[in-house]
């Protein structure tokens, strides 16, 4: 099978902290969960992160956490799960060009306690609402009903999940496949194997360990293209490539193995020459906007 590489300088060390609060818990939207605005109603037309730029959705363990979409009425919508160390503030630019340069939506959302979403927690002062596993899943899947709410099939989402946020994205792409409905396809970006595997080698996942992402691409019937950097200093390297080889056969898309690349440096790095976005595009032309004909 050909592998894809890119080759990149050597990058300067970073560090983020992961958040390991909470256990692994199934989370169901409520059928009376309210959606708070429709793909028409948003408008993303401002430069910089606004008030107009984003927009309320609720979840099911009773917060609101922001989002935004950037509309350029295409077929594929890409539903973004940000990693530990970002907020919607921090993306929303990059996103109107990533949108642009792939002829895509997009849309991103805040995990419960992250960025403006602790400004709106229940008034329970006894009972404060925290970041957590199970909340994270509860928000993955209240952006997805807002994009099914709005009038989208699961076949035109694709879930895109870069470090942490490949937890929320791994968890929500077995779901749909488990009830017959699987999303067009699965990016994981700089993914870990599971929470307690960034910094033990288990061979097993062990109790509390949280988004054991590896125990899920297995049974993803969607498209998976996974991006890892080779000198990633945070999630390490073979995290990626036991994702890569863990998923069935006939949903691998050739893996983006980026020479030289740390944890947070890929796109920066690859800016100039256009590989990633290069690279992306091919999967989603290849595998995404023509699946049918890829897998039959």
């Amino acid at each position: 099978m050909e592998i894809w590489h890119g080759r990149a300088p050597t990058p300067p060390p970073t560090t983020i902290h992961v958040c390991h609060h909470g256990h692994a818990a199934a989370a169901h939207r409520r059928p009376d969960q309210k959606q708070t605005a429709s793909i028409s109603d948003v408008g993303l037309q401002t430069p910089l992160m606004g008030r107009e730029a984003f927009f309320w959705i609720d979840t099911a363990h009773g917060t609101k956490i922001p989002a935004f979409y950037v509309d350029r009425q295409a077929p594929l919508t890409i539903l973004f799960s940000h990693s530990n160390a970002e907020d919607l503030g921090m993306i929303y630019g990059w996103f109107v060009d990533f949108a642009k340069q792939l002829n895509v939506n997009v849309m991103a959302y805040d995990y419960t306690g992250y960025g403006k979403s602790r400004d709106q927690q229940p008034a329970a002062p006894d009972k404060p609402i925290v970041a957590n596993e199970e909340n994270v899943y509860d928000d993955v899947q209240a952006a997805f009903g807002w994009l099914i709410g709005s009038g989208l099939r699961p076949d035109q989402i694709i879930l895109y999940g870069r470090s942490l946020g490949s937890g929320p994205t791994c968890y929500l792409a077995q779901k749909l496949t488990e009830e017959g409905t699987p999303c067009a396809g699965v990016i994981l970006q700089s993914p870990l194997l599971s929470a307690y595997r960034v910094v033990f080698d288990f061979r097993f996942t062990m109790s509390g360990d949280m988004f054991p992402n590896i125990d899920r691409v297995g049974s993803i019937e969607s498209p998976i293209f996974v991006i890892h950097g080779t000198r990633d200093e945070i999630v390490p390297f073979w995290h990626g490539e036991g994702l890569f080889l863990a998923c069935q056969r006939r949903f691998r898309a050739r893996p983006f193995w980026v020479d030289g690349a740390g944890h947070n440096n890929i796109e920066s790095l690859l800016r100039d020459s256009g590989a990633f976005f290069e690279h992306l595009r091919y999967f989603l032309d290849e595998w995404c906007r023509e699946r049918d004909a890829h897998l039959s």
